[in-house]
């Protein structure tokens, strides 16, 4: 079969012939109908995360698919061959860009019926966050004010979701050529970040949820109330800083989940939109992993094998 591979750090991956995967004891092979390459895809190559997530080359590139079940492993149960999934594999074991990949039971969750199943791959890794940073850490609720960075960003296009779900008023920094997605999605205040400071345009804000950091991160800071909680994705935030402040810090560091994801399914089968930059074929993954490398996807780029 075909896959993506990560050939060592710091070099763009490239499609190779491999040998189909083989499920194991506990596990499941999986037809691959979809997988979402993401940032962490990035950083895994490039080698800045190797301290947590180490690989061995040649190393199958991702996390997020779906597909359908192929075959299964000795013991498992409550799968059948046939059954449309999600899963999340652990980042150092990837093997998501592939037409094949094994994935442990465990982690299989049903794919939502409406949502067209190579699609779905996206929900795996960005709605599961968005979800965590939403429903568990911030746990927003009707009437607050929340600043949305990165709004038309694989999480921040479902935080904007997540939160008008909840009830709160949602406000989001995008390009002005991303305007029309945000607003799609229910964002209330739209601040174009190449053209205006958003301290200028927002204030007295409940809960930032930021994917961006850095500068980005400090500047969030000005535009909290007093005991206003910025939720940062990317790296931990300045904790101290928050704390003099009179303001609260939470990072989140996403994890698999199978449970997790299974809620998130749930509110995909009621309404969840996943914005999709482009789908592409296996064959041009390697120049849809260099895309989201630049930073230019605006939601989701899915490689259909």
């Amino acid at each position: 079969m075909k896959a993506l591979q990560y050939t060592a750090y710091g070099r763009g991956p490239v499609v190779n012939e491999v040998p189909e995967p083989v499920p194991g004891p506990g596990e499941v092979l999986v037809r691959v109908a979809g997988a979402a390459l993401n940032p962490l895809d990035v950083k895994i190559g490039a080698g800045h995360v190797q301290e947590y997530f180490p690989i061995t080359f040649p190393s199958t590139v991702g996390t997020d698919l779906a597909g359908t079940v192929e075959r299964l492993g000795s013991g498992v149960t409550g799968w059948s061959v046939g059954d449309a999934v999600i899963a999340r594999t652990d980042p150092t074991a990837g093997g998501a860009v592939a037409e094949y990949a094994v994935v442990p039971a465990t982690s299989l969750v049903a794919a939502p019926a409406t949502i067209p199943l190579d699609a779905a791959a996206g929900l795996a890794t960005a709605a599961a966050t968005a979800w965590q940073a939403v429903t568990e850490v911030a746990q927003l609720r009707s009437g607050q004010k929340v600043l949305v960075h990165a709004g038309a960003g694989g999480v921040g296009s479902f935080v904007i979701q997540l939160a008008r779900r909840a009830g709160a008023h949602v406000v989001t920094t995008v390009s002005g050529a991303a305007a029309g997605i945000v607003r799609k999605l229910g964002a209330g205040e739209i601040i174009d970040y190449t053209s205006v400071d958003f301290r200028t345009a927002v204030s007295e804000v409940d809960v930032v949820v930021d994917p961006v950091g850095g500068e980005t991160e400090a500047r969030s800071l000005d535009v909290l109330k007093p005991g206003g909680l910025l939720v940062s994705l990317p790296v931990p935030p300045d904790f101290e800083r928050a704390a003099a402040r009179g303001l609260r810090a939470e990072f989140v560091f996403h994890a698999s989940d199978a449970e997790r994801l299974a809620k998130v399914v749930a509110v995909a089968n009621e309404g969840l939109d996943i914005v999709v930059d482009r789908t592409v074929r296996l064959s041009g993954a390697a120049d849809a992993f260099d895309h989201l490398a630049q930073g230019h996807a605006k939601g989701k780029v899915i490689v259909r094998p």
